[in-house]
């Protein structure tokens, strides 16, 4: 579904991303992982069209989007749920819940996306009317996911989900991406610095160093991994 060739991308004369090449297959949650200033971040951006890549090819369904505006990659079925989680403040949960349909102009749809989200956090539905700056940090990560959810999205690139959440919060938050891959079919690209809860739902991973790929493959073969292991996971005892 999503494939990138060789994708760079600079931050005027910082080269942030190297020829990465990654794919990630319909129905697929693939996890990146890697230590701050990696360059996860600039990828997934370079992917949903707030960055653009200096070279390289990103596809997804078979479509070029290297050079497609952030809202046609949005109506292409792939949406991202930001670093720091990003929800407006001011505005009430609903009205930012309505920011991501802003590409739907089917009220009925609208009025069905948001119910279906209301019944998977009770909690925004709770609270619908309060302003987002009011909830807690899992309740914020859980409407901007929610937010992203509302464009109906069949990609999902999610940002670091767990930064500042407490782990339990955490546990809740990757469930729900793993209920959706299971009941809706979502493909999903995670960022996400907890290697090990990242790689614990993912089906497969890459490891990102200094804006390269260092190494890819299957959750189980990262996670035995004794390099990973040491970098990502806590060093290991010696036996």
């Amino acid at each position: 579904m999503l494939t990138l060739r060789n994708v760079d991308v600079h931050y005027g004369r910082v080269h942030a991303v190297r020829r990465v090449s990654l794919h990630v297959a319909p129905g697929e949650i693939v996890a990146l992982i890697g230590a701050n200033g990696a360059g996860k971040t600039t990828l997934l951006s370079a992917i949903s069209g707030v960055l653009r890549a200096s070279g390289g090819e990103i596809e997804f369904d078979g479509k070029d989007i290297a050079a497609e505006k952030p809202e046609r990659i949005v109506r292409l079925g792939l949406s991202q749920v930001p670093e720091r989680r990003l929800v407006f403040g001011p505005m009430s949960v609903e009205d930012n819940l309505l920011l991501g349909a802003y590409s739907c102009f089917e009220r009925r749809r609208v009025a069905a996306d948001m119910e279906e989200l209301y019944s998977m956090f009770p909690v925004l539905a709770e609270r619908r009317g309060q302003q987002a700056a009011a909830l807690s940090g899992g309740e914020q990560q859980m409407l901007a996911l929610g937010r992203a959810l509302m464009a109906r999205p069949r990609c999902l690139l999610l940002d670091e989900p767990g930064m500042g959440l407490a782990p339990q919060v955490c546990k809740e938050i990757f469930r729900h991406v793993a209920a959706l891959r299971r009941d809706k079919g979502l493909t999903v690209l995670l960022v996400e610095q907890n290697a090990k809860s990242a790689l614990a739902v993912a089906d497969r991973g890459y490891v990102l160093e200094t804006g390269r790929v260092l190494l890819s493959g299957t959750s189980e073969e990262l996670l035995a991994n004794r390099d990973v292991r040491r970098a990502y996971l806590g060093r290991e005892k010696e036996a």
